[in-house]
């Protein structure tokens, strides 16, 4: 069994750059919010999108405009699975659901993970997979 990183917080800069009334420095997330915005950035960046980094990234983006149906879901519910298990080690995932919206040509993805070393409850993170041109 791989050894656990135990972790008192984890953060990361917000990628809207904007800046802290209080001090003036570059907003950050915190636990919590900041493992959430690393996994929807995991899904959500193509492979090549990251400089020095050709594989990082899901490659969801090409199913998107295939079928709505169960086959396509199954292979976004595996990419996503394959991407977060890849590029996020903070994190052991629980489930990966995707289901087909056929009314918006769109898909509704629950991920339910848990952060390892942190003394959280299992997170859920929702979001919607549309086709974009």
């Amino acid at each position: 069994m791989p050894l656990e990183r135990v972790s008192q917080s984890f953060k990361d800069v917000s990628m809207t750059f904007q800046s802290s009334p209080l001090n003036n420095d570059v907003l950050t997330l915190k636990n919590e919010r900041a493992i959430a915005r690393s996994i929807r950035n995991i899904v959500f960046t193509l492979p090549g999108e990251k400089p020095f980094e050709p594989d990082f990234g899901s490659r969801i983006s090409q199913s998107l405009f295939e079928n709505i149906d169960e086959i396509s879901a199954a292979v976004i519910r595996d990419e996503i699975r394959q991407s977060i298990t890849n590029f996020e080690p903070r994190v052991r995932l629980t489930e990966v659901e995707t289901f087909p919206d056929f009314d918006n040509n769109s898909f509704d993805v629950v991920i339910t993970y848990d952060i390892i070393g942190a003394d959280v409850p299992t997170q859920e993170l929702q979001f919607v997979l549309q086709p974009s041109r």
